[in-house]
């Protein structure tokens, strides 16, 4: 299997936090929302974008948005995979989400 490049950084506004849980195994896992707005060039253009990314952390990145609160501005960085085998709803799989 060869390494290709699927980095997402983005910042936002955090407005879903579930609860902490835990897998099976023992991993620390939330899942979260976060609003991104800004202004992107394209084509030249300034475009207004807005979104809900969902997201999920796992592990010490489950444990740093553990301690956040709703409406906070935050910074994650982490990669795209699509939520399950049958569901291709592509998610933020976060591995580092700090304070803006």
């Amino acid at each position: 299997m060869s390494v290709a490049c699927n980095r997402l950084s983005v910042d936002g506004e955090l407005v879903e936090l579930d609860s902490l849980r835990y897998t099976p195994a023992g991993v620390a896992r939330i899942a979260l929302k976060i609003r991104h707005a800004s202004t992107q060039l394209e084509a030249g253009i300034a475009r207004h974008v807005q979104c809900d990314i969902p997201a999920l952390a796992l592990g010490a990145a489950a444990q740093q948005a553990n301690n956040l609160q709703l409406g906070q501005r935050v910074k994650a960085e982490g990669f795209l995979a699509q939520r399950s085998l049958r569901i291709t709803q592509l998610v933020l799989h976060i591995d580092n989400i700090t304070l803006e």
